[in-house]
């Protein structure tokens, strides 16, 4: 499995990260979510593409963009 982080923009506050995580879960991602680094982490599993996490997190309200360190 690959880890990934991304930067989120829009959330207003913890149940903001909350919410994003379980709409994660509801597709089948594990990730987890800070609200206060603007930040969602998850590790890709098979079958399951960051096209389809964008989607996902710009679905639930958010901007998604890879974090470059």
């Amino acid at each position: 499995m690959k880890k990934r982080i991304y930067k989120i923009e829009g959330m207003h506050c913890d149940s903001c990260a909350k919410m994003l995580e379980l709409d994660l879960e509801d597709a089948g991602v594990k990730g987890s979510c800070s609200y206060h680094k603007c930040t969602l982490e998850i590790e890709l599993q098979q079958g399951i593409d960051e096209g389809e996490i964008k989607k996902i997190v710009e679905k639930s309200g958010y901007k998604i963009s890879p974090l470059v360190s």
